[in-house]
């Protein structure tokens, strides 16, 4: 029986080529954005599952009180990890200290490299689990040790063994490698780790850490924790709560602090905190493709139940004659059914030869390294669940439709589809557009967001401004000789120092007091130390007062707000007043010498945050220069890197520009931006290739009415009017239905951003027209094939 239900099915196939082209084409271009999609949301669900301890493993994180809000971060104080472990142990497997992640430079013999490094203590390698390739997870306990990537290994020993070999960290610390561990994987919070070395190295070596062993109020560090087997985090949480608290000074009890554990399931998708409360994070962009990927496939599914539909009638006779010799309606439901899977089947594997062919620019667009899981047999049983699945709802009513037609009515000739018989393929028809005009909307409204970020005003001229890293103590004591070679050789026209990078602010402090302010208001200021020629290098704007300059030596004693800063302050004349910082013997008075507009730092979707500019050359991390925009960047790239490798020759030359760290914060945006674009351009053909199948069946099914209308003296406009009109009219009700649903839906997914644009109508007009557009384009190849038909061929069968 079922080998007769499958020669059937290909029969119908075979006889009617275009429908079933029609049907198979569209369906494969469903189910290959369902499986990328699928694919995507697999890598972000799997993040960091990598690690065997994934679902006890977390990171600590405070909560602190201030001016009626409540913040949420993961920095640390250095005291905190003793203390976890000391009094509350029993809570936990590992207690991990860490630095942060950064650019450090390693160097073995005479090859010298830029690598992604951390600190951390000699548990890290079992907490993480790595996969050690060489050596073993007690690496760490040597002070004086270094664990290395795979890839890592290779590139300084190539296939030598690495184990015991000597090398540098920052031209400063000497190390012994004692370990390999495989390399961590893309879709992991490590996964740009290349080297691991000992926290107690990392505190030997610099004296500031050393001074904050004791110090709760200094927030730097990271600290890793696995709980322990018996027991779950709301009991550890409640446990450790007040373990910052107990420890501050009375005067910072007023923060409330908090200590709580974010754990790493959560690390990825849900990393956003709203006044103390886990509001979510990139696991709505999940949500948002999740049901993309479903209106997608839903859209190739309403082809398919239309054009079997549209189609009944050359079909009447068939299920007639079949119920007519016996047929039972549920074998005439199974052929259907069959037919319908055996469509799904040809769609899915033509889709997987279209996900092969568009993977490598989808892996680039959205950042992954995804592949089709060939060889893994739950994804073939996925596979067969999702080809059964999709087969029975694409089935589903042309099967229930084509076998209730009765045979009497059809052997008589009688049979007639009825007035409504149309009514369930339009409904089908607006939700298809529909679907296709919110994808629409939804992109322009998120192209609109990023447009209106970008054109944000930034406080500073990032053009040309070129920011090196000073990883080594090599840097230090050659700034001016490095300044005067750069500007000798015009490939710069200023030069300066800053303890930040222009796109982030490294550091942030509370503890400032000036006159008239009000006692209850708390709140730290992010803090940037810069040499005096910042001002000139950056272009920053000033509002009042004046720029450091070397010829005032009490600027050392001046400071520089910003806007968020004046605001946050109530001052009305901030020109001239004093800001204390501290309120012990170590305490300093500094005097405010100018205001700049606020220079967009961190999060171009935020409001600025309160910053003070400090004058020090000491405490700075970055050199910044401008290049001369009188010669080309490449020209000017060259001769930097010539001076610097004279003067600094231990140190690789890397850089990064101003404007392309900026354009980096708009990565995820931009992400969602053009997947919704090709989402959405894949939607419109699919309902594209639905129109064209309906407008040539109506054509076909009204081809003696055209023929008389022609003899009667209509016009080729007419007749293209005549059949076009309903289907303008589908899309005129798709626009009514979905417009008020997207604004709704677009302004929920805006309020996500304290800086945000307003949805214009020209977006609804533009999608509506759009719309409109692509109809009458589609359904006109077919309506004026039909009109300009010689009427004669058509009349002669009747």
């Amino acid at each position: 029986m079922f080998r007769n239900y499958f020669k059937i099915a290909w029969r119908n196939l075979l006889k009617d080529r275009t429908s079933s082209l029609i049907n198979i084409g569209g369906l494969s271009v469903g189910i290959a954005v369902a499986v990328l999609i699928g694919l995507w949301i697999n890598d972000e669900l799997s993040f960091n599952k990598n690690f065997k301890n994934y679902d006890r493993i977390a990171v600590v994180m405070q909560h602190a009180q201030a001016n009626g809000n409540i913040y949420s971060d993961r920095s640390m104080p250095f005291p905190i990890g003793k203390e976890l472990q000391t009094n509350y142990g029993k809570n936990f497997t590992y207690v991990v200290m860490a630095s942060w992640e950064g650019e450090h430079i390693l160097t073995s013999g005479e090859s010298k490299m830029s690598r992604h490094g951390i600190y951390m203590d000699v548990d890290a390698p079992r907490l993480f689990s790595l996969k050690m390739v060489e050596g073993g997870p007690d690496g760490l306990k040597n002070p004086n040790s270094i664990l290395l990537s795979s890839s890592s290994a290779k590139a300084f020993f190539g296939y030598a063994d690495p184990i015991n070999k000597l090398m540098r960290i920052d031209n400063k610390l000497d190390v012994k490698v004692t370990g390999v561990f495989e390399d961590l994987p893309f879709n992991s919070e490590f996964k740009k780790l290349t080297f691991i070395a000992p926290w107690e190295l990392y505190v030997s070596s610099e004296p500031w850490i050393k001074r904050q062993a004791d110090k709760w109020d200094d927030n730097s560090f990271q600290t890793f924790v696995q709980i322990a087997d018996h027991t779950d985090f709301a009991t550890v949480e409640r446990n450790i709560i007040d373990t910052k608290i107990k420890h501050v000074d009375p005067a910072d009890k007023k923060y409330k602090f908090e200590i709580f554990l974010h754990p790493m399931k959560d690390w990825h998708l849900r990393a956003h905190w709203d006044n103390g409360v886990k509001t979510g994070g990139l696991i709505e962009y999940v949500w948002i493709f999740t049901i993309v990927g479903v209106f997608v496939l839903l859209l190739a599914c309403i082809n398919f139940m239309n054009l079997s539909t549209a189609r009944s009638e050359k079909r009447a006779r068939e299920v007639g004659i079949r119920k007519a010799i016996g047929s039972l309606k549920r074998q005439l439901m199974a052929q259907f059914y069959i037919e319908s899977l055996l469509v799904v089947v040809f769609a899915f594997f033509l889709s997987l030869g279209l996900v092969e062919l568009v993977l490598n620019w989808f892996n680039e667009v959205a950042s992954k390294e995804m592949s089709i899981p060939w060889h893994s047999p739950v994804f073939w049983m996925m596979s067969f669940v999702f080809i059964l699945f999709t087969g029975i709802i694409a089935g589903s009513y042309p099967a229930l439709y084509l076998s209730s037609f009765q045979a009497i009515k059809v052997l008589k000739g009688t049979f007639r589809v009825g007035r409504f018989a149309s009514l369930p393929r339009k409904v089908l028809v607006v939700l298809q557009f529909s679907i296709s005009l919110a994808l629409i909307i939804g992109t322009l409204v998120v192209y609109d967001q990023i447009q209106y970020t970008k054109n944000r005003p930034i406080g500073y001229d990032s053009n040309g401004l070129m920011m090196i890293q000073m990883t080594s103590p090599d840097f230090y004591g050659k700034y001016d000789l490095l300044g005067n070679a750069l500007k000798n050789a015009r490939a710069i026209t200023d030069m300066t120092e800053t303890s930040s990078p222009l796109t982030e602010t490294w550091a942030g402090n509370g503890g400032f007091s000036w006159p008239g302010k009000d006692p209850s208001l708390a709140g730290d200021f992010r803090t940037i130390w810069v040499t005096q020629e910042y001002g000139k290098t950056v272009g920053w704007q000033f509002k009042e007062g004046r720029d450091f300059s070397r010829q005032f030596r009490s600027d050392s004693s001046s400071i520089v707000l910003n806007e968020a800063a004046v605001k946050f302050m109530g001052l009305k004349n901030p020109v001239g007043t004093p800001v204390r910082w501290g309120t012990d013997s170590t305490a300093k008075t500094y005097t405010v010498i100018g205001v700049i507009r606020d220079m967009l730092m961190e999060s171009p979707y935020d409001s600025v945050v309160q910053g003070i500019y400090f004058m020090d050359n000491e405490n700075v991390n970055f050199i910044v220069l401008k290049l001369n925009p009188h010669k080309s960047a490449k020209e000017s790239i060259a001769t930097t890197e010539s001076i610097f490798k004279k003067i600094i020759p231990s140190v690789p030359f890397e850089y990064k520009f101003a404007d392309r760290e900026f354009a980096a914060k708009f990565a995820a945006e931009e992400r969602m931006r053009s997947l919704l674009t090709f989402f959405s351009a894949l939607a419109i053909f699919i309902s594209c290739l639905g129109l064209f199948g309906l407008a040539s069946f109506v054509a076909e099914q009204r081809t003696k009415e055209i023929g008389v209308r022609k003899v009667l003296g209509a016009s080729v406009f007419n007749l293209w009017q005549m059949l076009s009109k309903d289907f303008v009219l589908l899309v005129v009700i798709s626009f009514s239905i979905i417009t008020p649903v997207s604004y709704y839906l677009m302004q929920k997914w805006l309020l996500n951003y304290t800086y945000r644009t307003e949805i214009s109508w020209l977006i609804f007009a533009e999608a509506g027209v759009g719309g409109l557009i692509i109809t009458l384009m589609t359904v006109s190849y077919q309506a004026i094939k039909a009109a300009i038909a010689n009427p004669v061929k058509s009349l002669r069968t009747e």
